[in-house]
């Protein structure tokens, strides 16, 4: 934080701060996932051409406290307007308790003001932590970062440098 002459310094306030991305990981239960998806509202009648069913998925929100279920998107709806499938926990694997179920998208969106783009948040109606716009995660930006450096050279190309947005 700089400190000018004559100047108070402030620390920016929680909702400007990044916030650091949950590492929560857990195994999901793969025939409860088939299932929540077949009977998923506005599902998709095939899986999307990048669905891929991992065995371990990562919460998506910031850093939470401990009270607080972990989240993690499953499948959009084929209309983007429509709920998606998320996939909440809380626990360890020992003694986890897990939900699924369909959510909304958050109405929160980061605009551009140069262009007028529009970056949706891409969780959940309600998410207890900072809009992903502010959550960062170091290493897979490390990891982004790396390996697009020699593909992506336009500054302007995107508004969301992590690529991650809502379908």
């Amino acid at each position: 934080m700089a400190h000018r002459p004559g100047h108070t310094p402030v620390a920016p306030s929680a909702e400007e701060a990044p916030v650091l991305q949950c590492t929560a990981l857990t195994r999901l239960p793969l025939s409860e996932v088939l299932t929540a998806l077949v009977t998923m509202p506005y599902g998709p009648d095939t899986p999307p051409d990048d669905f891929t069913l991992d065995h371990y998925v990562l919460c998506e929100l910031g850093e939470h406290r401990a009270d607080i279920e972990h989240a993690a998107l499953l499948c959009p709806a084929e209309n983007p307007d429509r709920p998606a499938l998320w996939f909440f926990w809380s626990g360890t694997d020992t003694d986890r308790t897990h939900r699924f179920t369909t959510a909304p998208w958050c109405p929160a969106a980061l605009r551009h003001l140069r262009t007028n783009a529009a970056l949706p948040c891409s969780l959940f109606t309600g998410h207890p932590t900072g809009h992903s716009w502010d959550i960062t995660d170091p290493l897979a930006d490390l990891i982004a970062g790396a390996a697009g450096a020699d593909t992506d050279t336009d500054d302007d190309a995107s508004d969301d440098p992590r690529k991650r947005h809502r379908p």
